[in-house]
């Protein structure tokens, strides 16, 4: 695999530098945000389990399921599924994401595989586990893989800090915005950092958990 990984601060750095060389609006972006945060996080079963968890709820409720499923040690594939629905439940899981959780823990991803293969081939992998979506699998690329040229358009927070950064009149949509993330290639993952940097900025909150 011949993709950039980002592992290290100096790398969003990098990518940052090359952003605001350029176009004119990350030299602006990076005024306001300062550098950007790395956001690396584990790979594997367990980052998905959170995704998922995290799907429609508040941070705090995401919060809260994660730490009942890991006390329970519920954060592994054999052990989601060999739990009832009972155990499920009392953890505060939907039946909705019970049958999600159930469905990658039924998935057989070789995870450590993922960690080499295309980008376009870990999102085509992801997606096809019931429950797990294009920004999902876009998210895990970004950070729990460390792609460098990986975006998430159907992102709101992303889409919304386009429209500020950019001066659009409508927030883009995610196929307007995927064509407009073009031009941060071979940087992708890092434009999305600043984009997001730069939403918590003009909204103050989080873009994303």
């Amino acid at each position: 695999m011949s993709e950039r990984i980002i592992t290290h601060e100096d790398h969003v750095a990098e990518g940052a530098a090359w952003l605001a060389q350029n176009t004119d609006h990350f030299a602006r972006l990076l005024e306001i945000t300062g550098p950007l945060p790395l956001r690396r996080t584990p790979d594997g079963f367990g980052q998905l389990c959170s995704a998922i968890v995290s799907q429609q709820v508040s941070t705090a409720s995401a919060r809260a399921i994660r730490g009942r499923l890991e006390a329970a040690d519920l954060m592994r594939a054999e052990t989601i599924a060999s739990a009832d629905d009972e155990a499920l439940r009392a953890c505060g899981l939907s039946r909705q994401k019970m049958r999600y959780l159930r469905a990658l823990a039924a998935s057989g991803i070789d995870f450590e595989r993922l960690r080499d293969a295309p980008t376009d081939e870990v999102v085509s992998t992801l997606t096809a586990v019931t429950g797990i979506g294009v920004w999902t699998a876009e998210i895990y690329a970004m950070f729990a893989l460390g792609r460098a040229d990986v975006f998430a358009p159907g992102d709101l927070a992303l889409q919304e800090g386009a429209r500020h950064l950019l001066g659009l009149e409508e927030r883009p949509k995610e196929r307007a915005l995927r064509e407009i993330a073009r031009q941060w290639s071979p940087w992708r993952a890092v434009a999305a950092r600043g984009l997001w940097e730069y939403y918590h900025h003009v909204k103050g909150r989080e873009g994303i958990l």
